[in-house]
């Protein structure tokens, strides 16, 4: 056989100084300063500091969180901050790292969450004052939705291990079965809780807690003064959830839900009764072939449900796989139903139960956020690995920050992984002249330009009042 040389010669050495990996990542640790992560860290976790020369167990977490932004999945990927201290500074030791997580006790976490709002309020006044707009509008087929758009779901982390509160899951496997909720604007992780694998999809105490830790994180003047629509499946179509949300309006937000329901044999009922029904969008705006919906209010009792809530069924011809019980069988058509209270006439039905087909874009958060941080934790002890999931939403935070803040064009839709091959992972060379650090970046490299437009855009962010 013929040998083909493809590639160029190489001799490898090990010689080579002041060359450093991962150096995008650095825009993760100065955007954690320049939004006042850090500090609001440090001044929550200064009751933790031992002695004056040791690590900021502020400036330990954020480096956890930019590490699990950077692709890291354990405690000892610390190193590849630690090991360049040129670039990062001083990072600390694993064990001190496994000591931090260790003291996060519940009172801590809260104080790490309010944290996190204050320095997402500066995140959202930088964003306002270089785009005009506190955060970007969703559109969902062609059509803008007013507001914030919160989604819950709930996920299952696999566990390999025997750990605390690791159970078996309502899918017959092991783990864990935590609750996220994020904002759609921005991809943002509000809240999460982590939960025992048997904990049930609709627990409504469960939602309660996430949807109002959730709320917490917006500024005041966001909470207070702007539309919000919750979204979530049918696991959060409890009534006492959806009571809550109703109650939240006495608190002056204003809410709104749109929630999957069950199909129950009173609603079978009103589907078989239904007339009008009309064509469904699809994701562009365009009429969809072979699904139809219709609004059934009318038809079908509310009883438990908010005053004021309606119900919009969609049909559509099944797919191939599609799971379907024996009323669809019988049918023809596999149905979908909705609960809403946006009231008439702010919308056509079309129009939401395409926005509400759009609560699909909180799974693609989740498998993202798996791979930063949450797809696996590192401690057979519940509590560490609560305190990790805090970690890795201020991850996903920095992630979503860095693309609003710092980024355009693709890369700032792009899914993390992308970021990461492209920007975050890239190597340059770190000289000293003149008593200045300069970092390097390849002029060959393809994303060069993006890379420095985007240091360039951090050091013209404006900074917070001290």
């Amino acid at each position: 056989m013929k040998a083909t040389a493809t590639r160029p010669k190489i001799v490898v050495t090990g010689n080579g100084r002041g060359v450093v990996g991962h150096a995008g990542a650095r825009l993760l640790a100065d955007l954690a300063d320049v939004t006042g992560l850090t500090s609001a860290f440090s001044l929550a976790l200064a009751g933790l500091r031992q002695r004056r020369g040791g690590h900021d167990p502020g400036r330990i977490a954020v480096d956890l969180a930019v590490m699990l932004a950077d692709g890291g999945e354990a405690i000892a990927d610390l190193a590849v901050l630690r090991d360049q201290a040129a670039l990062f500074g001083p990072v600390a030791s694993d064990p001190t790292a496994w000591r931090l997580l260790s003291q996060l006790d519940e009172t801590l976490l809260a104080q790490v969450r309010a944290a996190r709002a204050q320095a997402r309020e500066v995140a959202w006044a930088q964003h306002a004052e270089i785009h005009g707009q506190a955060f970007p509008q969703v559109s969902v087929a062609g059509q803008t939705v007013e507001g914030l758009v919160l989604d819950m779901d709930a996920t299952i982390v696999i566990c390999h291990s025997e750990k605390e509160a690791a159970t078996r899951t309502w899918k017959k496997t092991f783990g864990y079965h935590p609750l996220f909720c994020f904002l759609d604007n921005t991809g943002e992780a509000l809240s999460g809780v982590l939960r025992e694998g048997r904990a049930g999809s609709n627990t409504t105490t469960d939602h309660i807690a996430v949807l109002d830790q959730a709320l917490a994180q917006i500024p005041d003047e966001h909470r207070h003064g702007t539309p919000i629509l919750i979204r979530s499946d049918s696991a959060g179509s409890s009534h006492g959830f959806l009571a809550h949300i109703r109650g939240l309006r006495a608190q002056h937000l204003d809410v709104r839900f749109s929630v999957g329901a069950a199909i129950t044999e009173p609603v079978r009922q009103a589907i078989t009764a239904a007339t009008g029904w009309a064509p469904a969008l699809d994701t562009d705006g365009d009429l969809r072939e072979h699904a139809e919906i219709c609004e059934i209010t009318g038809l079908l009792a509310a009883t438990g449900w908010p005053d004021g809530t309606r119900f919009i069924v969609r049909r559509e011809r099944p797919h191939p796989g599609a799971q379907l019980s024996l009323f669809d069988t019988i049918e023809g058509w596999r149905h979908q139903l909705i609960a809403t209270d946006t009231p008439p006439g702010q919308g056509s039905i079309q129009h939401l139960e395409a926005r509400h087909r759009a609560h699909a874009r909180v799974e693609d958060r989740i498998r993202c956020g798996k791979n930063t941080g949450f797809g696996r934790f590192p401690s057979r002890v519940f509590a560490i690995n609560q305190a990790w999931l805090h970690l890795a939403l201020t991850g996903i935070d920095l992630l979503a920050w860095t693309q609003a803040l710092l980024l355009d064009g693709d890369l700032a839709h792009a899914e993390p992984k992308k970021l990461r091959y492209r920007l975050l992972h890239v190597a340059a060379r770190l000289t000293r002249t003149a008593r200045q650090t300069h970092l390097a970046i390849a002029a060959g490299w393809p994303w060069t330009n993006q890379l420095l437009n985007a240091f360039g855009r951090l050091a013209a962010l404006p900074r917070p009042a001290s």
